[in-house]
C-alpha cells in the first residue's frame, strides 16, 4: 500500500490503538505525532517518558511553551507532512488532516466522558483528573491550531474521509469498522 492514513481526535479517544491496528493490518509504519513532539520536547530539556507524559504538570507546561513559541508545531507538521507524502504510514496528528491533500484521513468522534473514562483507565487517574486533564488538553490545542493554521479543531471535521464514533465501541470493533474503511477507500 503506497497511500498512508491519517488518524486524529480529540485527547483519550484511542488514535494510538486504531493506528497501530492499522499499521498491523496493512503492514504500514506506525508513527505518532505526539512522540515525535516528545522528542523534540526533550531535546528542550523536558523529561518527556511515558506514554501519559502529556498528562503531566510537565507535559501541560510544554504544552504552554507551544502557545509562546509556534515553532514546535511547524517543525512537527513540516516533518509530518513530508514523512506522510512519501506513503506507506499510519500517523496519529491533530494537525495533520488539515494539512494534507492526499491520503485517508479519519476521525475519531467520541464524547469528553467516555475520554475521560479512557484515560482514568489508561493512566490511573481520578475521574476529576482526567475530566480536567483531557478538558485542558483539548481546548488548549484547538486553540492553539486556530491560532497558527486558522481551522477548528474538533468542529471542522469536512476534511475527513470517515468519522468513527468510538462511544459504544470496544476498541477492536473501532480498529474493525477503520480497517473496513480504508479498504473501501483504496
Amino acid at each position: 500500500m503506497t497511500k498512508s492514513i491519517v488518524i486524529s481526535g480529540p485527547p483519550a479517544v484511542g488514535k494510538t490503538t486504531v493506528a497501530k491496528g492499522l499499521a498491523e493490518e496493512f503492514n504500514l509504519k506506525y508513527l505518532s505525532g505526539g512522540d515525535v513532539l516528545k522528542e523534540m520536547a526533550k531535546e528542550h530539556g523536558f523529561n518527556s517518558d511515558g506514554d501519559d507524559w502529556w498528562d503531566t504538570k510537565e507535559g501541560m507546561q510544554f504544552l504552554s511553551q507551544r502557545e509562546q513559541n509556534d515553532e514546535f508545531d511547524k517543525k512537527l507538521d513540516e516533518k509530518l507532512t513530508n514523512l506522510f507524502n512519501e506513503g506507506g504510514m499510519v500517523i496519529t496528528s491533530y494537525t495533520l488532516p488539515w494539512l494534507i491533500t492526499d491520503g485517508i484521513k479519519i476521525w475519531l468522534e467520541g464524547s469528553h466522558a467516555s475520554s475521560t473514562k479512557r484515560m482514568q483507565t489508561r493512566d490511573n487517574m481520578s475521574s476529576e483528573e482526567a475530566y480536567e486533564v483531557t478538558k485542558e488538553r483539548f481546548d488548549k490545542n484547538k486553540a492553539l491550531y486556530k491560532k497558527l493554521y486558522d481551522f477548528d479543531f474538533g468542529d471542522d471535521k469536512s476534511v475527513f474521509d470517515v468519522i468513527i464514533n468510538t462511544d459504544h465501541l470496544t476498541a477492536q470493533q473501532v480498529i474493525d469498522v477503520a480497517k473496513e474503511t480504508v479498504r473501501k477507500l483504496l
